[in-house]
């Protein structure tokens, strides 16, 4: 029986032995002796996963029109385990780019990730694709993907409003997460950065069979594993292109500034930065030397002067001062003084443009006089003149949704202690503010707000360029939010504010008659703000119609002169253009003027 076991084991044993010698020997050929033949037909079929990006989401003016569109865009890419460096040269002369640029971009992507294609060059053109389709069997892992590019109007360019986008940098890549890879394009500026998460959309995904030399085969399990990519949601903005082109042609010639606001909501109607610059040359990967050029152009086309300057707003702010005499009743209607063309104060003579006589204030802002406010600023104090002023949202951000703006300056009695030391100064160095002189700074965004503000009497609405989202999804649309705070005064203290503002347009005197409109009444103040760098800076406010706002304006024209000989003439131009959708002026159309509430009352 024992020797009947053991026999039946060894054979057992046997068997076994023999299958692991038939695996073996397999094994031997599959490795050694078939290897190269088995190795490419593992080779010839494979499956790539296909990154398929969204459109970025539209963006459409007040009125409907699409003014930020997408195009197509063909960007060279190349999967760094594939490629064969000693095509580096060929590469290069095909995409007019050095060799180690390209060499850099293909080590960064593939110390992440070999098998991901790494971005070389962003929208090219139909040459350069064919050249790339021509020697597609030399250049194994280069390929190009169809991306898409931003398009905006032909006569538009609204830099600073729309911003630009860029590929993502490393510290951005390292905060974002699994929503961002490596090469993607972002927005960097304005509404594009300010509203990125609705407009990126989400990333699709294509499974495809491609063979050894990287063709595409077709798609895996018939594409039923394939993820669509999801468009980004659309901007329905606050803009008037057709108000926002017109103001971008009149200050095409200078250095300066215009926002028009909706004084019923806040809606941004247009918003203009000049000099400014091509959006398009800023889209994707900008060149080193494009880039220098913009930084280094002594215009500073970067730079956003609706936003960020802070200059003083000379006459324009004289209306602070009314508001704050008439409203602490330290004035009324009837108040007069006597404006012999200066005003004396200690050893320092404050001068004016004219002789006004006897003067209230109503006639003081239509005739924009200087000795008035120089007395009114002594007569409510520099802490009562900053208190207000603030109410009206100087010294400190609108909160405008375009991620850039500056505070300006709002001096007080804490400030002059801070910077010139208690006890060290005197009333003399507050005079000039009540002209809008001195160390007071401000934005035209700030300014325009104002002007909205005295428009409506007294919302201060939080200005913003996007008016609703249009989700994909769920194909609804969604109507942001308006935040506003009101300015309380007595009604009598808008009503006098306001006619002397209709004064300075329409009636004899007044200093802003070139922002007249035919048919419409509108209602303004200019400004002659002095630069120790050069020639004075012009600034116009105003709103129009008289009776029901509809549009508030301010425009800034720098070292030009008086305000009412180059900033008024624009605003008036805008406001006709968006009253009447296009400037009627050439038919010479009668302008009709509204007999002034409180006349009878002044004069």
């Amino acid at each position: 029986m024992f020797e009947h076991t053991a026999s039946r084991t060894k054979v057992i044993l046997l068997f076994v032995f023999l299958i692991f010698l038939m695996f073996t020997i397999r094994l031997i050929q599959l490795q050694i002796i078939y290897s190269e033949k088995y190795g490419k037909m593992s080779e010839e079929n494979s499956i790539r996963t296909m990154v398929v990006n969204p459109l970025r989401g539209y963006m459409y003016d007040r009125n409907g029109a699409l003014i930020v569109d997408n195009r197509p865009a063909y960007t060279v890419t190349v999967v760094p385990a594939e490629f064969d460096t000693t095509q580096i040269k060929l590469l290069s002369e095909i995409l007019n780019l050095d060799q180690q640029e390209i060499m850099n971009k293909i080590k960064r992507e593939a110390k992440y990730n070999k098998f991901a294609p790494a971005k070389i060059k962003r929208d090219i053109d139909f040459k350069t694709l064919s050249l790339i389709e021509e020697y597609h069997e030399q250049l194994r892992g280069v390929d190009y993907v169809v991306e898409s590019k931003r398009a905006y109007p032909p006569n538009v360019k609204g830099s600073h409003i729309f911003g630009y986008l860029r590929e993502i940098s490393d510290e951005q890549l390292a905060k974002a997460g699994d929503i961002y890879k490596r090469g993607d394009i972002i927005g960097a500026t304005g509404i594009e950065a300010q509203y990125e998460k609705y407009l990126r959309g989400e990333k699709g995904y294509k499974f495809i069979i491609v063979d050894s030399r990287g063709r595409m085969v077709g798609s895996y399990n018939e594409g039923k594993d394939d993820k669509p990519p999801l468009e980004g949601d659309d901007l329905e903005l606050t803009l008037d292109i057709n108000v926002q082109a017109l103001a971008e042609s009149l200050l095409s010639n200078h250095k300066g500034a215009l926002v028009a606001i909706d004084p019923t909501d806040g809606g941004i109607i247009a918003l203009v930065s000049k000099p400014d610059f091509n959006l398009d040359l800023l889209s994707g990967v900008t060149p080193v030397e494009l880039w220098k050029s913009l930084v280094d152009d002594k215009d500073t086309p970067l730079f956003n002067r609706a936003t960020l300057t802070n200059y003083p707003p000379g006459s324009t702010f004289k209306m602070i001062l009314a508001v704050a005499g008439l409203q602490e009743k330290l004035i009324d209607q009837n108040y007069r003084i006597n404006c012999s063309g200066a005003f004396k104060f200690g050893n320092k003579v404050f001068k004016d443009l004219h002789v006004h006589g006897s003067t209230n204030v109503v006639e003081a802002i239509q005739r924009s006089c200087n000795v008035f406010f120089y007395q009114m600023m002594l007569k409510v104090g520099l802490d009562k003149w900053s208190e207000y002023a603030s109410k009206f949202g100087f010294g400190k951000p609108t909160g405008i949704d375009i991620m850039e703006e500056n505070s300006g300056l709002l001096p007080s009695e804490s400030y002059y202690n801070r910077v010139y030391g208690k006890g060290k100064w005197t009333l003399g160095y507050t005079v000039s503010l009540g002209i809008g002189q001195g160390e007071v700074g401000v934005s035209p965004i700030q300014l325009a707000s104002y002007a909205m503000a005295l428009a409506n009497q007294g919302k201060l609405y939080k200005p913003h360029i996007v008016n609703s989202i249009k989700f994909k999804k769920s194909r609804e649309s969604k109507k942001l939010d308006v935040q506003f705070k009101q300015i309380d005064l007595n009604p009598e203290v808008w009503r006098l504010v306001r006619e002397g503002l209709y004064r300075a347009v329409n009636l004899p005197g007044g200093t802003g008659a070139a922002a007249r409109v035919p048919g419409v009444n509108v209602a303004g103040k200019t400004g002659t703000a002095q630069n120790p760098h050069g020639k004075d800076h012009a600034w116009f406010i105003g709103f129009a119609p008289y009776e029901d706002p509809k549009i508030a304006i301010c425009v800034l024209v720098e070292n030009v002169g008086f305000g009412g000989v180059y900033a008024a003439p624009i605003a008036g131009l805008c406001i006709e253009q968006y009253l009447y959708g296009e400037v009627i002026r050439n038919k010479q159309p009668k302008i009709n003027l509204v007999k002034s509430e409180i006349n009878g009352k002044l004069d």
